[in-house]
């Protein structure tokens, strides 16, 4: 039988990463092994119970959950409580989760995990990048005990959501980013770009929240207001950031176009702030850092969410 690999998720559920960790535990070949959390789509008092409640509705009430920075590094930031409702689950009341919250913080759960699971451990961030930039001034060796980082955040040639040039999760906290993108020699994207690319039919969504599942029906409460709110801006396709990425984190091989660079952020700049810069002409002599997910097989992207969904 085949080792699964360790999976550590970062993440700031909302409604996307709801739909990111379904996935992640559906899937066969992976072992959740943690889930530490940062404040972003909403602050971390809900995003730590949207976690754990998200785990107790998928029956992995098992998986660990450890609570994170309670905001960005340096300045404050904006939330997305407009998209995802304040309490970043769509506001529609759920019972809090009969478990609790591990004692230890995010980051050093990253760290000794990281030790743990040395040279096996996914690391795959869907939030603003807080926790791991602590652990990495706590320990800068800890990119040395990651086998393969994957993070969902940036925007390859500056169309952003935040901003007019930043996206969401680098944007929230780009000192963090930059701490991150700095340390780690090589790592995975899934930037809003190729998010924007693989949209997914709100008609087909809707039918496969249909399905007789917990999941579906849990999953179908809390994402009515963010799909109800795509639906008015973007027409005829839902976008979902955190559950391309977990998809490119889980089969890679569903990739159809990657691309190497260096990749950098942007700290200072009066409208590009936060904005991820993409040397594609590999003008700055600087090493290609990151692997950039341009395309990805969208039959095998949906039927890995509505498997998800369906998942008993």
């Amino acid at each position: 039988m085949t080792e699964k690999t360790p999976l550590l998720i970062d993440t700031d559920p909302g409604v996307d990463d709801a739909l990111a960790l379904l996935m992640a535990f559906n899937d066969t070949a992976h072992a959740v092994v943690g889930l530490t959390i940062a404040a972003g789509n909403v602050g971390l008092d809900h995003t730590v119970r949207n976690a754990l409640k998200l785990c107790e509705v998928a029956g992995r009430s098992d998986v660990p959950v450890y609570a994170g920075c309670p905001g960005p590094l340096l300045h404050p930031s904006p939330d997305a409580a407009d998209v995802h409702g304040q309490d970043g689950f769509g506001d529609v009341g759920y019972a809090p989760a009969a478990h609790g919250v591990q004692a230890e913080h995010a980051a050093l759960a990253i760290l000794r995990l990281s030790h743990k699971y040395a040279g096996q451990l996914l690391l795959v961030t869907l939030g603003p990048l807080t926790n791991v930039a602590v652990a990495l001034k706590l320990d800068p060796t800890l990119p040395q005990r990651v086998k393969r980082l994957v993070v969902m955040g940036g925007a390859v040639s500056a169309h952003g959501n935040l901003t007019p040039a930043a996206e969401f999760n680098v944007a929230f906290d780009p000192e963090a980013a930059h701490l991150v993108f700095e340390a780690f020699p090589q790592f995975d994207v899934a930037d809003w770009e190729a998010t924007m690319a693989h949209g997914l039919p709100h008609a087909d969504v809707e039918q496969w929240l249909t399905a007789p599942s917990p999941r579906a029906a849990f999953y179908d409460q809390i994402s009515r207001q963010t799909r109800l709110w795509s639906a008015d801006r973007r027409g005829d396709r839902w976008h979902s950031a955190d559950a391309l990425a977990m998809a490119y984190a889980l089969h890679p091989d569903g990739a159809t176009r990657l691309e190497s660079r260096p990749f950098a952020v942007e700290l200072a700049g009066t409208l590009t702030r936060g904005a991820t810069i993409t040397d594609w002409n590999r003008q700055t002599g600087r090493p290609d850092n990151a692997r950039l997910l341009l395309g990805y097989d969208q039959a095998r992207f949906e039927a890995l969410v509505q498997a998800a969904l369906a998942a008993c």
